[in-house]
């Protein structure tokens, strides 16, 4: 079986991230896609995330009645911050019969040079690019890559929280289940 392992902070899990995936699950050779949400991640600033588990309960209400979609807390339990290459090796030692595959935006794939290790990533796994405008993969650093042309939604997980802060609606920004509790939760109102 083939998985791709789609690594966000889901802070909150929103419209764009699902169609990505989805896309990734049905327009690609992948059997399955695993969001893996990151506790943390070592590039970004951690002040903003809302709770691990929180983010991981609204993936999980995103995807559920969706069969190729699974959401994964891996990472919750290795070493922080969390790196892709750990979280990988992890992953193949404990499913050997698996082939894994990383699916990423070509905003992060510009940046991989700065990633940990990332000469082992680029040797041991296909990456699966889905392109951002003005993010336009021109050095593959010899990876094994397949640019994708998801369609793209201008959402952002940042702009969500801005606009919960300033009292704003973000209905149909996130599936409408998250969106409601989001609310019944008071989840980034400040």
């Amino acid at each position: 079986m083939k998985i791709g392992l789609y690594f966000g902070s889901f802070n909150p899990i929103h419209t764009g991230h699902m169609i990505i995936a989805n896309f990734m699950a049905y327009h690609t050779d992948l059997d399955k896609v695993w969001l893996v949400v990151s506790p943390h991640n070592p590039l970004k600033a951690s002040s903003s995330l809302l709770n691990e588990h929180h983010r991981f309960h609204m993936a999980e209400m995103a995807v559920a009645d969706e069969p190729r979609l699974r959401v994964s807390n891996i990472e919750f339990s290795l070493p922080r911050p969390s790196f892709t290459i750990d979280t990988l090796t992890y992953l193949t030692e404990k499913f050997p019969t698996q082939e894994f595959v990383v699916i990423m935006g070509s905003d992060s794939f510009q940046n991989i040079s700065r990633w940990k290790n990332y000469e082992q990533l680029i040797a041991r796994y296909a990456i699966y690019v889905y392109n951002r405008p003005g993010h336009e993969i021109k050095e593959t650093y010899g990876a094994n890559v397949k640019i994708m042309h998801a369609p793209m939604l201008d959402i952002s997980s940042s702009n969500i929280r801005k606009w919960i802060q300033e009292g704003k609606s973000v209905r149909y920004m996130v599936p409408d289940a998250i969106w409601k509790y989001m609310a019944e939760n008071n989840y980034y109102k400040g």
